[in-house]
Formats: structure tokens, sequence, C-alpha cells
């Protein structure tokens, strides 16, 4: 029998197997040989069935496909490494360059209360692609967290892809003027 300690323990778990689901999409992928983030490099920004907001000389930015919350952008560089300690220093310089400029946009754009950013290297560390190393920046509201995904299984963004593209890149178009 689990005790009520258990229950009323000062820490609480919400479980997402959703999660799960998402890193597992990535398997057949990565057994085929192939990165997306690589293939990103190759794409075209202006098309909009992409997911490419920006390409600089050794980085691109691009939309996560399953975003936390509308905004949700990825800083990755060019190059396929899969650790910090494989980043040359000009990498480093530009990888920070263009978080800074993507909070800006972000900012501009969607006026959050705060970000998440971050990278997970490593399965353990919650990497879902963990052969080329990314950067994550999430902006975040008050209140932005619900019980969609721990009780329903399902996260709630309200933009869709297309228009969050659309609006990012004249973010990005005005701040970089």
């Amino acid at each position: 029998m689990i005790s009520a300690y258990f229950f009323t323990s000062y820490m609480k778990n919400l479980w997402s197997p959703w999660r799960s689901n998402y890193i597992e999409s990535f398997k057949t992928e990565q057994s085929a040989g192939k990165c997306i983030f690589c293939e990103a490099v190759e794409k075209d920004i202006s098309d909009p069935n992409n997911l490419v907001i920006r390409k600089a000389e050794n980085t691109i930015v691009i939309m996560n496909l399953y975003p936390y919350n509308n905004g949700h952008l990825m800083i990755v560089p060019k190059r396929h490494i899969g650790s910090i300690e494989q980043i040359t220093p000009e990498e480093s310089h530009e990888l920070m360059d263009e978080i800074v400029l993507a909070e800006k946009v972000l900012q501009k754009v969607y006026s959050p209360q705060g970000f998440n950013i971050g990278a997970n290297l490593g399965r353990a560390g919650g990497a879902g692609i963990e052969e080329h190393i990314h950067f994550h920046i999430v902006p975040r509201w008050n209140g932005d967290t619900n019980f969609m995904p721990a009780i329903g299984e399902v996260k709630v963004i309200s933009q869709d892809l297309a228009e969050t593209k659309k609006r990012l890149l004249a973010g990005y178009k005005e701040i970089l003027i």
C-alpha cells in the first residue's frame, strides 16, 4: 500500500508521457542517417513549408516543430557537432549573439514575461536530437503552464506554425534594419 506521505510530500510530480512519444519520433530519422538540423541548413528561409527563420555565418535559427509555447526557437550550429566542447570560439560567440537577437525579436513579437534558455545535452539530459547540439529559447508568460498536458495529455499552442513563422520573420526584419 502506498503511504499517505507519498501524496502529501513537498515534491510534486507531473507526468507527461507525450514527451517520450516526441523523443521517440526522431529515432526513425536518426537511424536512417538523417539530421533534421543539417537538412535545415540547406533550406530556403522564404519557403513557408519549413521552419527556418534565420541563417548566420555559423548558425541557423529554426522554430521547434513541437513547441512548448508560441515562438519556441532553437539556435543551432550549422556544423554537425554533439557536444559543447566541440564548439569553436567563433561558433560560441555567434550562438550567444543569436540567442540575444532571438530574445529581442520574441520580446517585440510576443511580449513574454520571461524566457527559458538552454540546451538539453544527451539522452539523459532530455535531448530529443542528441547528435546535433542546439539551444532552446522559449518565451514564457505567468500562468502559461496549466492542467492540459498533465491531465489531458495535450499541449495547447494557440498559433499556427505558419503564422508564427510569418510574425517572427517580420520581427527579425524590423530588428535588423
